[in-house]
């Protein structure tokens, strides 16, 4: 074997170099994000499963930060059961990582082509998959804590966890929640080598393409 082929052998391969990112980019986003630039065929093929597992476990950590997580073993349909919350909490994390995926990498890509880029949407959605890794960070981190103490009362209106500690747990998710919002910020000027203020024009370009498509659907629902 050559010495060019044995160094081929021991570097990582695509896949394994972005698994490894993406438990990086909470500690070197800026490498990471720089990685996105290449949005070659083969390198969007190798990110294409971290990429889900990033969407995934991202959607169930923003199913949780939701009111009405908070309400689950209150249904009538759940009886009680916290298999039946782990059930519900897994079916509608993924439905909504997936919906954020397609419908907020879509708004994104337009705020991206409004302030000038010439990337393309699956890089977008790749972008808004990397930037929600501190929500995953949050499931990990925030949860086996917060079920340790609480248990099902932290799927109960009036349970153990009411007061203080509901609004302590809350507080440290929408941390994280916010940290996932500065990152995508800094990937979106680290991506496309523009300043903070442009990638800040482009999420306000985002929730405006959000607001103006579900502003016909908000009127019917507010006026019945």
């Amino acid at each position: 074997m050559s010495a060019v082929e044995a160094e081929a052998a021991r570097r990582p391969s695509a896949e394994k170099q972005w698994w490894l990112r993406s438990l990086a980019v909470l500690q070197a986003p800026g490498a990471v994000f720089s990685a996105l630039r290449d949005d070659s065929e083969q390198q969007a093929y190798a990110r294409q499963e971290p990429v889900l597992a990033l969407i995934f476990l991202a959607g169930i950590s923003g199913i949780l930060l939701t009111h009405a997580a908070g309400r689950l073993l209150d249904e009538p349909l759940v009886e009680g059961s916290l298999l039946v919350v782990a059930v519900l909490v897994f079916l509608l994390g993924g439905l909504y990582g997936a919906a954020t995926y397609w419908i907020g990498g879509a708004a994104l890509y337009v705020g991206l082509r409004g302030a000038g880029s010439t990337g393309s949407y699956r890089r977008a959605r790749h972008l808004l998959a990397f930037a929600a890794s501190p929500l995953v960070l949050a499931l990990v981190l925030v949860w086996p804590f917060r079920l340790a103490l609480y248990g099902g009362d932290s799927f109960r209106s009036g349970g153990g966890d009411r007061g203080g500690g509901r609004v302590a747990f809350d507080a440290v998710s929408s941390l994280f929640a916010v940290w996932a919002a500065a990152l995508l910020v800094y990937g979106i000027a680290v991506v496309e080598r523009w300043t903070v203020v442009r990638a800040l024009v482009v999420l306000a370009l985002a929730v405006l393409a959000i607001l103006i498509v579900s502003f016909p659907f908000v009127i019917p629902l507010s006026a019945s």
